[in-house]
């Protein structure tokens, strides 16, 4: 891989500061390893910076990122926007400590209700109620309007050599699968 530096022409983000903090003291490091840092380091601190910008949307909506998870994945399963307790929590990317407490606030706030499953006595069933399908259709759309804003520097070819580049790391790294 090439090494990461700015173009001339372009203004040098933060990472590029680190990375030449390790150069200066480091400057055995390997360049191919510390660009390989680089870029991990931009991907988290882009994450950071992401879910940062998107926590605003959802707070108009009185939710938490992973509460809007819940209801997304709830609203994207389709009718009767249904699943049981263990469903959702392979779908919505939490962990089974963290879902409990994410449908208690969510039952308190009336988007969802959770009932035994008719099929098997052990098992939760969690459904949106009416004012939770209402909120998050309308969420959804102030969501992806903002992610829209936030990515506005990349052109359309950025952003598709981008996800192709993202996905061909998710899958070497085993992430083929919800759940």
């Amino acid at each position: 891989m090439a090494e990461l530096e700015p173009e001339p022409s372009k203004e040098a983000d933060a990472i590029d500061e680190l990375r030449g903090q390790w150069r200066r003291e480091r400057p055995d490091l390997d360049l191919a390893a510390l660009d390989a840092m680089a870029l991990v380091g931009r991907i988290k601190r882009a994450d950071h910076l992401l879910s940062k910008g998107m926590k605003k949307v959802f707070v108009e909506y009185g939710l938490e990122f992973a509460e809007f998870d819940v209801l997304a994945t709830l609203r994207r399963v389709g009718a009767p926007h249904e699943l049981t307790a263990g469903g959702l929590l392979k779908s919505a990317m939490v962990t089974s400590g963290a879902i409990t407490n994410r449908l208690d606030k969510l039952e308190r706030k009336g988007l969802i209700e959770r009932r035994p499953d008719p099929a098997d006595r052990r098992a939760i069933r969690v459904r949106l109620t009416d004012a939770g399908l209402n909120l998050v259709d309308r969420a959804v759309v102030d969501h992806i309007t903002n992610e829209e804003r936030m990515l506005a520097a990349l052109t359309p070819e950025d952003r598709g050599a981008l996800d192709g580049a993202l996905r061909r790391l998710l899958v070497s790294l085993g992430d083929t699968h919800l759940g």
